[in-house]
């Protein structure tokens, strides 16, 4: 029991509002942590979370357009543009009209962005470290996130 700093009566540790019994609050707290264990490691590579996120989606298909890489990572393009044009100013991407269809914006990798994948490599594994979680515990942790991730955009 934990006390109720209200009133000083104890709160009952089921309590369905206590901080602790809160899934939001769990996933926001590891969210946290998880990019913040990434932050040092994306600084040697010169680019941030987010940016990290579209080259990660980059490396597994070139030639995406913005609404596409919007849609693999759940972001609207008002937030991805810039991220984009940050990429872009690195040197490490190239957007370009589509020529199927002018009105859009394809984005493809440059070399020196491809080249960074492999010094991606070794921020992933110096993370999963950090983790002290298994191989197999870690693709159970990420269904179960990705099971949740669906259940909640199909509720709206």
């Amino acid at each position: 029991m934990k006390a109720n700093a209200i009133d000083e009566r104890p709160v009952p540790a089921n309590d369905p509002l206590l901080l602790d019994n809160q899934l939001c609050y769990a996933l926001y707290a590891a969210a946290h942590r998880m990019t913040k264990s990434y932050r040092p490691l994306l600084d040697g590579l010169g680019v941030t979370y987010p940016q990290y996120l579209v080259l990660l989606v980059l490396w597994e298909t070139e030639g995406l357009t913005v609404s596409e890489i919007g849609r693999r990572l759940r972001l609207d393009s008002g937030t991805l543009t810039p991220v984009l044009k940050r990429l872009e100013s690195a040197g490490l991407l190239l957007r370009s009209r589509r020529q199927s269809d002018e009105r859009e914006v394809e984005i493809s990798l440059t070399d020196e962005g491809r080249a960074l994948r492999a010094r991606a490599l070794q921020v992933r594994q110096a993370v999963m470290c950090q983790l002290d979680l298994s191989e197999p515990e870690i693709r159970a942790l990420r269904s179960d996130l990705n099971r949740l991730i669906e259940t909640l955009s199909a509720a709206g």
